[in-house]
C-alpha cells in the first residue's frame, strides 16, 4: 500500500511539472521584435511601412522614423514592405536565448516602368467644330436593315456573292427537270421565243452581263 502510494505521488508530481513546463514553453518562445526600416541608399527612416507576420494574419507599421515593435514567436516569418520599395522577408531564429531580438532592416528602391503619356493641348473651337462635323457615327441596326434593302445594293450582293446551298441545289434540279422534259426530242430554241427576248433585254439593263471585278 505504501508503494503504491509512493508510485501514485510520483506520478503526480512529474504531471505537475510536465503542465508547468506546457504552460512555459509558449512564454519563453514570444519574442519582442523591434527595430527600425531603413532606406539602403540614404539610411533614412521609411515612415508607413508594414511589418506583417506571414500566415498569422498580423502586423504593424513603423512610426515617422521608421522604428517598430512587434511581439513575435520564434521561428516567425516577417516581411517588410512599403511602395516603392522591395519586399525583404527575414526569419526569427528559433534557437533564441533571449525574448527580444532586435534589427535594422534596408529596403532597396524598386523601379517601376510606366508607358509613355503623350500630352496634347486642348483643341480650339474652330477645330472641334471641324472635327465632329466631320467624325462618322456608326450606322445603327435600323439603318443597316435599310441600306441592306436597297435594290442597287441587293442587285451588287447578288452579281457578287456565290450561290448557297439551297440556291445551287435548286437549280441542279431545275436542270434534271428540263432535261427530263424534252428527254427523246430537241429542246425548243428560245431565240424566236418573245419571253426569253424580253427576259433577256431587262437583264441587260439591269446589268447581269457586265463584267464582274
Amino acid at each position: 500500500m505504501v508503494k503504491k502510494l509512493r508510485t501514485l505521488l510520483l506520478l503526480l508530481t512529474a504531471f505537475s511539472f510536465a503542465a508547468k513546463a506546457q504552460q512555459m514553453q509558449p512564454k519563453d518562445s514570444v519574442v519582442q521584435l523591434y527595430g527600425v526600416v531603413m532606406t539602403a541608399d540614404s539610411l533614412r527612416g521609411v515612415p508607413n511601412a508594414s511589418v506583417i507576420v506571414v500566415g498569422k494574419g498580423r502586423g504593424t507599421i513603423t512610426s515617422y522614423d521608421g522604428v517598430f515593435s512587434i511581439a513575435v514567436l520564434k521561428g516567425d516569418k516577417i516581411t517588410f514592405s512599403s511602395i516603392g520599395f522591395k519586399d525583404r522577408t527575414i526569419d526569427i531564429p528559433k534557437t533564441l536565448t533571449d525574448n527580444q531580438y532586435s534589427v535594422i532592416q534596408l529596403l532597396v528602391n524598386d523601379t517601376t516602368f510606366l508607358p509613355a503619356t503623350i500630352l496634347k493641348p486642348r483643341p480650339s473651337r474652330e477645330q472641334f467644330e471641324r472635327d465632329f462635323a466631320s467624325s462618322r457615327v456608326p450606322d445603327d441596326a435600323y439603318e443597316i436593315a435599310r441600306q441592306n434593302n436597297d435594290e442597287a445594293k441587293r442587285r451588287i450582293l447578288i452579281a457578287s456573292l456565290p450561290a448557297d446551298g439551297r440556291e445551287a441545289v435548286n437549280y441542279q434540279l431545275r436542270q434534271q427537270a428540263n432535261k427530263y422534259y424534252y428527254a427523246g426530242q430537241i429542246a425548243p430554241m428560245n431565240i424566236l421565243n418573245p419571253l426569253a427576248w424580253a427576259d433577256f433585254i431587262k437583264a441587260w439593263k439591269r446589268g447581269d452581263f457586265k463584267k464582274k471585278s
